[in-house]
């Protein structure tokens, strides 16, 4: 590790951040508290700078986040993230008691800094587009969150009052529905449209299978209502409709990101890489860009892809007891990316469908066999990855062939 000038542990708060400061030439060390205000935070960094020179290290337990975004625009500071669960455990091997207060933490951040450097690597922020696309796609996850959830509570509510809407329309999270729900909200609404009318409104929805327009008319008129009770009625349509309200904007916010996402990701040296692979499409291959990211040297190998992201599993041994789980700490979003579109894949990659059957087969769950299906495949990105070539099936297939692989069986690449 590079010697600093000085060294500092922080521990950040929404509007404070409590410090502990060290000289690289000293033993002792200071304690301060810093407002989360931008103007504190510049005369600070600039008064550090003033008096130690540069470089200085930084350690706090997050890798970004306001104090991050703050600390990073001066070249002077080198920061190093360390993890939460790190430093929690690290203060419980000085405090059993789990006694904890702001300063210590800071504190404990510095000396972990000092006594395992080698253990820390410094922030090393890549490219703008690169930064913004994880963003817009972390963002953009947040709003399908917000989707599932009011679709779920609009659900309900119509189940309380109006089920027939969700035996007429296959999905609820359209435009559609959402039109279809603010017009006529009540069975006893939607049964005095005229037929003409409501023919005329799925047409314009684009949606003119004469069949399917059929069944929904005859649906309409034959239907009879859960309840008319207007203690049951008059709230459950108001909830309704502002779900509905909720859900048309975050429907149309989501495209607003998908277009945001779609021009950005263009513009990223590595874009076709991801674009080609199986099953990929316009929503997971930004993610599983973002994932990797542009730093080659990020990860020394496959390994640590699958260890950061917890799709690799974890073994604890204690004498003659194992036991195998999935990893508690990791990226969430990460994790579910992999997972994600190592599912799409099955369908779409004849070894990676081989593979999932034969998971299968072997008592495996639908999750676990995904999960092993994306250790898999996270081997041959990373290998794409570092070699800039796209995945070829018909390559991975012949290799395969090669090694006698099982999943191939007695069939022909053709066949594949």
């Amino acid at each position: 590790m590079q010697q600093f000038a000085a060294y500092v542990g922080i521990d950040w708060a929404d509007r404070k951040h409590n410090f502990c400061l060290q000289a690289g030439d000293e033993d002792t060390v200071e304690f301060g508290c810093l407002p989360h205000r931008v103007e504190c935070i510049d005369e600070w960094a600039r008064a550090s700078h003033q008096r130690f020179g540069g470089p200085i290290a930084v350690a706090l337990e997050l890798a970004k986040g306001p104090i991050v975004s703050a600390l990073q625009k001066y070249d002077f500071f080198t920061l190093f993230p360390i993890n939460p669960s790190t430093l929690a455990k690290y203060r419980l091997a000085f405090k059993p008691s789990r006694a904890k207060d702001d300063p210590s933490d800071a504190e404990l951040a510095l000396d972990l800094l000092l006594r395992h450097p080698e253990r820390f690597a410094p922030l090393k922020p890549q490219s703008v587009g690169m930064r913004s696309l994880t963003v817009l796609i972390e963002q953009r996850r947040q709003l399908v969150d917000d989707r599932n959830r009011f679709t779920n509570r609009l659900r309900s509510a119509l189940k309380e009052y109006f089920p027939q809407t969700l035996d007429w329309f296959e999905d609820i999270d359209t435009m559609l529905f959402c039109d279809f729900l603010s017009r006529w909200p009540t069975l006893s609404a939607v049964k005095r449209a005229s037929s003409k009318t409501l023919d005329g409104f799925f047409r314009a929805h684009n949606c003119r299978r004469a069949t399917l327009i059929d069944q929904r008319l005859k649906s309409i008129r034959s239907a009879m209502a859960l309840t008319e009770d207007p203690g049951i009625v008059t709230p459950y349509r108001l909830h309704a409709v502002t779900l509905v309200a909720q859900l048309r904007t975050t429907l149309a916010v989501i495209d607003v990101f998908d277009q945001e996402i779609a021009a950005l990701v263009r513009t990223l040296p590595d874009f076709a890489l991801f674009d080609s692979l199986p099953g990929a499409g316009p929503h997971l291959a930004p993610r599983l860009l973002a994932a990797f990211g542009e730093q080659r040297g990020r990860f020394r190998n496959a390994v640590e892809v699958l260890q950061y992201t917890g799709i690799a599993p974890v073994t604890e041994r204690s004498g003659k007891k194992s036991w195998v789980h999935w990893r508690w700490q990791c990226p969430t979003f990460l994790r579910q990316t992999f997972v994600e579109w190592a599912a799409q894949t099955i369908n779409k990659s004849f070894w990676a469908g081989a593979y999932y059957r034969q998971q299968r087969a072997k008592g495996s769950s639908h999750q676990a066999a995904v999960r092993a299906l994306a250790f898999k495949w996270i081997r041959i990105l990373y290998r794409c990855w570092q070699t800039g070539k796209r995945y070829d099936e018909s390559v991975y297939l012949n290799a395969l062939r090669r090694r006698g692989s099982p999943l191939l069986g007695k069939l022909s690449l053709s066949d594949g």
